[in-house]
């Protein structure tokens, strides 16, 4: 009885998993590198992450803003919002901890506490009158700003980029939620 030849399907499948596996290795080497080489920016000019950082915290800061004003003006759409509210809330206080963290490093003179007074930004924003206009400019907050982020984590170091993906995903989450309800 002759038994057949060993297939190879099985040997050229670990083969691509080990390179594929080798390749991804190589890139999260090269993300975790690249934010400690960052870190270490010149004295007295902030380094691209903590701009990053101080820019994610101001534009989640004028989000709750905006999430203020509606709850304030629509006080019956408390309910929904709140949750939404919150994790904004630790989103603008994650990106503050991190400029933080970065500037008792030494890695930056931005500071967190700079980032939204005095800018024009830092006004009531506006708020529609009806509350389902008022969902739909949160909304298109929500959506702008993910957007922004998505494109901002390609410019920035291994663990920023990892946070400003996980935001831009929650507020892209946001949207939905937000305009589900009117559909």
């Amino acid at each position: 009885m002759s038994f057949p030849p060993p297939s190879r399907t099985p040997w050229g499948v670990r083969r691509r998993s080990l390179i594929v596996s080798a390749a991804s290795a190589a890139v999260l080497a090269g993300c975790s590198t690249d934010s400690d080489s960052d870190s270490a920016s010149s004295a007295g000019s902030p380094s691209l992450s903590a701009r990053a950082r101080a820019r994610a915290a101001r534009d989640s800061e004028g989000l709750l803003r905006s999430y203020d004003a509606v709850l304030a003006a629509h006080p019956t759409l408390a309910e929904r919002l709140r949750p939404l509210r919150a994790e904004v809330a630790a989103h603008a206080a994650a990106f503050r901890e991190g400029a933080a963290k970065e500037k008792a490093a030494g890695g930056s003179t931005a500071s967190a506490g700079t980032t939204a007074t005095g800018s024009p930004s830092a006004s009531a924003p506006q708020v529609p009158a009806d509350e389902k206009s008022a969902l739909a400019s949160l909304a298109t907050a929500e959506r702008s700003l993910a957007d922004q982020r998505a494109k901002a984590l390609l410019e920035v170091p291994g663990e920023l980029a990892r946070l400003l993906a996980g935001v831009a995903a929650a507020g892209a989450g946001h949207a939905y939620l937000l305009t589900k309800g009117d559909q």
